[in-house]
């Protein structure tokens, strides 16, 4: 991570304070229908039989579960067309706020996005969702003209005239998926509303959606954001799985101390154990996915706390004792260097020699005159000795940094003066440096005063434990109690045909199932449903 941040400069939309409108976030929850239910549950016994190694998985495996999963939760008739259509959906939620931000924006003619990722118009005649938000809205009364789909562009051509349309006003509604219509469609500047159907499964599909609305060149000073979820269905947890995502993220982004593993970002489908938990409803998978952000917070904070005590160990043993002593050896060099000084007083009215190059000066312009030739009969840019001034060595150098040439006044420790073009002013400036040793004492014994206060406040930082150490304990012990109970990170770390996996499960001491758990008999036949027939379409049981 060290090495990223030397070479990445990032700034994310909250550092850069670009003028964008304020967008306001809603969950939009709906309620499952009975026939949503049971096709879920469904999917545990699917689960079930893909874990136990009994179906093939060219005919059924967890991403299919998955994918089921996600089309269960978005409208029902994605798994069968003849199945009725829900009035209660988060689809038809979805309807019914466009239709009603469309009345009350008609006189401005502002517009919407609504982003859907699976179900896109096949143009087969096949159930999908963008048609039938076309048909419901039609039937409502929105004009056909002003409803478009983002698949209808497929050229460059009419992707840029449709996108003028949609920034006029001429089309109010626009359907598509993120990767059709998310980075590159500039349509904000009537944009009031954007509805997500459904969940990516990365953080930046997420981004690139809402970057659409939130973004320079919208007129509008207030937009709303719609998230569409159906309760117990998988949308809850994928929302929580891509936050998750989405705090690890941010955490590198930000330079904040992130976490040293993620699960990877492109992961799309879930583990035995989660689909099993998320089809019984058992309440342990919600508070599972807390504490998993919980702990991870804490560790993170753990880590920070314990980077710092290791550094300030590291400075108690090291860097402030180095410090103390040189800053003592200093004030002790200053303080000999001063009373060199004080031997050798300026007088006002006489000037009391300067030698270079062996000859005496007693003149303060000669001497000047003398010093700025030295200056041009310089052979390099390495410091030169030239003489003796008030009792100090007198060298000249060429600093290349500061570019300039510098006059350097030398005893237990080294006094640069930069040279002008003023004879007399240059001396002038020798004596200001060779007058000034009280304020260096001052300033040096403040800052072994400071050192030596940090000292003491460093001892006091590293003796401090973590103040979060029991909450973190207590969290981590139930995360591990929950994890056991779920069987979460047995069924991650084996593989589904292990022989092992076969000899512990059947062994009455070792850990129950997560069959067990959850109180269902893998040893019985599995009873008939009678939605088994509209569940399936092609009629083949599962």
């Amino acid at each position: 991570m060290a090495m990223f941040k030397e070479a990445a400069d990032i700034k994310t939309s909250d550092q850069l304070h670009l003028p964008v409108p304020d967008a306001k976030f809603e969950t939009v929850v709906v309620k499952p229908s009975e026939i949503q239910q049971d096709m879920v549950q469904a999917l545990s016994e699917r689960a079930a039989e893909v874990h136990s190694g009994s179906v093939d998985p060219s005919v059924d495996n967890m991403l299919k579960i998955t994918s089921d999963g996600r089309k269960i939760g978005l409208d029902q008739r994605l798994m069968n067309s003849a199945l009725p259509d829900d009035p209660n959906s988060k689809l038809n939620a979805c309807v019914n706020n466009v239709l009603r931000i469309w009345n009350d924006t008609k006189e401005q003619k502002l517009t919407q996005l609504i982003f859907c990722d699976m179900s896109t118009p096949k143009g087969d005649g096949s159930f999908n969702v963008y048609d039938d938000i076309r048909t419901k809205l039609l039937n409502a009364g929105v004009p056909e003209q002003e409803i478009e789909f983002i698949h209808n562009a497929d050229t460059e051509n009419k992707k840029a005239e449709l996108f003028s349309k949609v920034r006029s006003g001429q089309v109010r509604v626009l359907l598509g998926s993120t990767a059709k219509m998310g980075a590159g469609t500039n349509v904000q500047t009537l944009l009031v509303a954007v509805h997500h159907l459904d969940v990516g499964w990365r953080p930046s599909d997420m981004t690139q959606r809402n970057g659409r609305i939130i973004r320079q060149g919208n007129q509008n000073k207030q937009v709303y954001v719609y998230n569409y979820v159906t309760e117990s269905t998988f949308d809850a947890y994928l929302y929580q799985t891509l936050e998750n995502k989405q705090k690890f993220i941010s955490q590198i982004m930000t330079s904040k101390s992130p976490m040293r593993s993620c699960d990877d970002i492109d992961e799309q489908a879930l583990s035995y154990a989660e689909i099993k938990a998320l089809c019984a409803g058992d309440p342990r998978i919600r508070e599972k996915m807390d504490l998993d952000v919980q702990v991870a917070k804490l560790k993170v904070l753990r880590g920070d706390f314990q980077n710092q005590k290791y550094r300030l160990e590291d400075k108690l043993l090291k860097t402030f004792p180095e410090e103390i002593q040189k800053q003592k050896t200093r004030i002790a060099a200053l303080q000999q260097d001063s009373q060199i000084a004080a031997a050798h007083p300026q007088d006002k009215e006489n000037f009391c020699g300067m030698t270079i190059k062996g000859m005496v000066y007693d003149d303060k312009k000669a001497a000047g005159e003398r010093l700025l030739l030295a200056r041009q009969e310089m052979p390099n840019a390495d410091m030169m000795l030239l003489g003796t001034y008030r009792g100090f060595e007198l060298n000249i150098r060429f600093d290349s940094f500061k570019n300039e040439h510098q006059a350097v006044l030398r005893a237990e420790l080294s006094y640069p003066v930069s040279l002008g073009d003023d004879a007399r002013g240059n001396i002038t400036r020798l004596d200001n440096a060779i007058d000034n040793f009280a304020d260096r004492i001052a300033d040096a014994e403040n800052a072994l005063q400071n050192l030596e206060q940090q000292k003491q406040a460093a001892e006091v930082e590293v003796a401090k434990p973590f103040a979060q150490e029991e909450e973190l304990a207590e969290k981590s012990a139930r995360l591990a109690e929950l994890n056991a109970l779920l069987n979460i990170d047995r069924d991650r770390s084996s593989s589904q045909d292990a022989p092992e996996e076969t000899e512990e499960t059947e062994t009455p001491a070792t850990r129950p199932s997560v069959l067990a758990a959850l109180g269902e008999k893998t040893n019985q036949p599995e009873p008939v449903k009678p939605f088994r027939s509209y569940y399936d379409k092609d009629g083949d049981a599962r």
